[in-house]
């Protein structure tokens, strides 16, 4: 088995079952290895933190960890691959997500704000700032209720059709985000992640380091 650090070809087995190089002489655990590949595989196919849990006898918080850095690792890897790709982005457009079982009149303070872009029929998303940046009152009905028409009719938007990549994602992140119940305004921005990460890699033949 090669090194995972230095990819020389030669390792050879400690007592407790770790392999040791002969080149850089670290060391490493076939096992934990294994178990994380697994789990990768998992989290890609699509399965949640609970099925994950079932399936492997791990404890549910260290299945939860596992994903929560697969997610971290999807957006970095995002935000490298924009980078290369930026100039070729043709349309933008803002969206506002609140829960369907939610009312935007009364819950405008849970609003969640990004902007998705789009290029070669893929997506990049960038949160946008919440409804508190705009410093208005929570309890005034009518403040939240300009606010909101603020929003949604001050937009910016370059769009080439009405119907593209961006719509679809749009309706794909709806669908994609009911899974999920009581994502929190912290994690809220890794699971748009994940769902631009399966939507740009719709077949998911790939791993989490793919384009």
């Amino acid at each position: 088995m090669k090194c995972i650090y230095c990819e020389h070809p030669y390792t050879y087995l400690l007592k407790n079952k770790q392999r040791k190089c002969g080149k850089c002489k670290r060391k490493f655990s076939p096992r934990k290895i294994a178990r994380e590949q697994n789990l990768l595989k998992l989290f890609t196919e699509g399965h949640n933190v609970r099925e994950t849990s079932k399936r492997t006898g791990m404890h549910f918080a260290t299945v939860q960890k596992y994903f929560e850095n697969f997610r971290r690792t999807i957006a970095l890897n995002a935000d490298e691959q924009y980078q290369r790709y930026s100039h070729l982005v043709t349309d933008y457009d803002e969206y506002l997500y609140l829960p369907k079982s939610l009312n935007p009149n009364k819950d405008i303070s849970k609003l969640q704000h990004f902007l998705t872009l789009s290029y070669e029929n893929k997506v990049y998303n960038i949160m946008m700032p919440t409804v508190q940046h705009y410093d208005f009152d929570t309890e005034d009905e009518q403040e939240k209720k300009l606010l909101l028409k603020y929003l949604r009719f001050n937009k910016v938007a370059k769009l080439s059709k009405s119907q593209n990549a961006i719509t679809e994602f749009w309706d794909y992140f709806e669908t994609f985000i009911l899974q999920y119940k009581g994502v929190s305004d912290e994690q809220f921005v890794f699971y748009l992640k994940e769902a631009e990460w399966r939507f740009n890699n719709i077949n998911l033949n790939n791993s989490l380091t793919s384009d």
